[in-house]
């Protein structure tokens, strides 16, 4: 399990590129299994009703597994964390500094010296299909040598790696059973409801088969772990060791994968995580198929559409995805979508927040025509284009979501013009326009809002400025028309965003 550990001091964003594809709408069957084995939950599809869930886990328990793993790892002093700042969400819990690999590291095994050592680890996995396709969460099992998985009844069989996502934090192991297996499949947590009761059944504290029982919180929570966060939020109690269990619905079918908790201690305090399964299941498809994932690909970097976009762009409401970048050559390039353009639909479907985008994106099959409805100075443009399949290479800078801090700025920045000696200073290549940020006035709303010296101003609202004339010029245009804050596209150590700065009012 990962954990979110609470804030002791003021915390940061780390910028990190992510690809724009994420995984969408999507089919949660499973291709067909061999036999005429039924699922574990069988045929009864009847909602049970609290205060016993004893039929629902008769059911279920045999498909749950425990997943046994040997590998080789830094001790404790070396980072074991993604590396991930969290910052705090308005309107929600404050999550903590490292988004932490988190499942139950056997005692004794992992020296704290920084070095590489061997050691035993346990997390908690469940079977898909009947001749031994088991799901488990990617973190599980990324450092594994060995891997084993032993069933409900104690039998012990060796796995291989089917195939991992790391994006999503899924992993498809498959072992080769002596005879056909229970197995479970995948709800739909699309239809599910806050508030509704689920059973998470798994591996916690090396204790398998352990049943815990809770609501649903929240849904579509963004706990800052990757490009495609759509969490679940359960109060389910989940504790080391529940890694890649799954979370089941009232009629015994898997809504979710348990993957994270928030904790201020490293145990349960009722805040816990789960990837659903109308992302779950399409992933776990295509790897059982092919071993990899394909997205699809556009080639943006994109930002949420604030409030105070909304009102420098002059914009009806916040639906859509701010561009900030575009990929040279990338399928948005050709398509003529530039930075400044807020991308309110995909094919007609309205996005309700920047994060739909990519999901969209990613579950287009490469080769296909999509329309994007774009919205640039006040006009909308359709623009249509192919969506191309993702690579390495793009998948490391095809999409960066940088999040708008909204920390009130106001201006207090000094310009100049780029000159090869300014380049020379400040480290600025070549192929970067703008207007110099020559200095930013210590304490002022520009500082706060992450404009640093040294940057470069690209665009003013949706304009382009190579001047700091032109600068000017737009700010005060932006003045005459009685608005409070302005955008600016600033470019900082090779990334780009925009950022709201509002003007100061003495």
């Amino acid at each position: 399990m990962k954990i979110l550990q609470p804030p002791r001091r003021r915390l940061t964003i780390l910028a990190s590129a992510l690809s724009v594809a994420l995984a969408g709408s999507m089919a949660l069957a499973l291709p067909e299994t061999p036999g005429d084995v039924a699922p574990a939950q069988a045929a009864d599809a009847s909602t049970f009703v609290p205060p016993s869930f004893s039929e629902l886990v008769e059911r279920v328990k045999p498909a749950v597994v425990n997943v046994s793993i040997k590998g080789t790892k830094q001790g404790k002093s070396g980072s074991l964390s993604r590396g991930f700042v969290m910052p705090e969400i308005p309107g929600g819990p404050p999550f903590g500094d490292m988004f932490r690999h988190f499942f139950e590291d056997l005692p004794g095994q992992l020296p704290g010296d920084g070095t590489k050592h061997e050691f035993r680890a346990a997390g908690s996995g469940f079977i898909v299909t009947s001749d031994g396709y088991v799901v488990t969460s990617d973190h599980v099992i990324e450092h594994a040598d060995e891997i084993e998985v032993i069933l409900h009844d104690g039998e012990r069989y060796p796995a291989v790696v089917r195939g991992r996502d790391p994006k999503t934090d899924l992993a498809l192991l498959k072992i080769e059973p002596a005879s056909e297996l229970p197995y479970v499949e995948f709800g739909d947590s699309d239809a599910a409801k806050v508030g509704e009761w689920v059973v998470a059944v798994g591996n916690p504290f090396g204790l398998g088969g352990t049943v815990t029982a809770g609501i649903i919180s929240a849904r579509g929570r963004d706990i800052r772990s990757g490009p495609y966060d759509d969490y679940l939020q359960v109060d389910a109690p989940i504790n080391r060791g529940n890694s890649g269990g799954p979370l089941f619905d009232t009629r015994g079918r898997v809504i979710g994968i348990n993957t994270a908790i928030y904790s201020p201690s490293g145990g349960n305090v009722g805040i816990g995580f789960a990837i659903p399964s109308s992302m779950a299941g399409d992933i776990v498809a295509q790897l059982r198929d092919s071993g990899h994932i394909e997205r699809g690909w556009l080639g943006v970097q994109i930002q949420p559409v604030t409030a105070e976009v909304v009102e420098s762009f002059g914009l009806d409401d916040r639906h859509g995805a701010l561009v900030a970048s575009v990929v040279p050559d990338s399928p948005a390039a050709q398509a003529g979508i530039q930075p400044g353009d807020v991308i309110r639909r995909m094919n007609n479907e309205l996005l309700d927040d920047f994060r739909d985008l990519p999901r969209m994106v990613a579950a287009a099959e490469a080769g296909t025509q999509s329309v994007f409805e774009v919205w640039r100075r006040g006009e909308t443009h359709e623009l249509s284009l192919e969506i191309r399949s993702m690579t390495s290479e793009e998948d490391r800078h095809a999409l960066r979501t940088a999040d708008d801090t909204g920390k009130q700025p106001r201006l207090g920045i000094y310009l100049s013009e780029l000159t090869p000696e300014t380049r020379k200073r400040f480290g600025i290549a070549d192929d970067v326009a703008g207007v110099l940020v020559q200095n930013v006035q210590p304490g002022s709303p520009a500082a706060r809002a992450g404009i640093r010296t040294g940057s470069v101003i690209d665009m003013v609202d949706q304009d382009v400025v190579r001047s700091p004339d032109e600068v000017v010029a737009r700010v005060r245009q932006a003045v005459s028309d009685k608005r409070s804050a302005v955008m600016l596209l600033v470019s900082h150590d090779g990334e780009q965003r925009f950022v709201a700065v509002r003007f100061a009012t003495a």
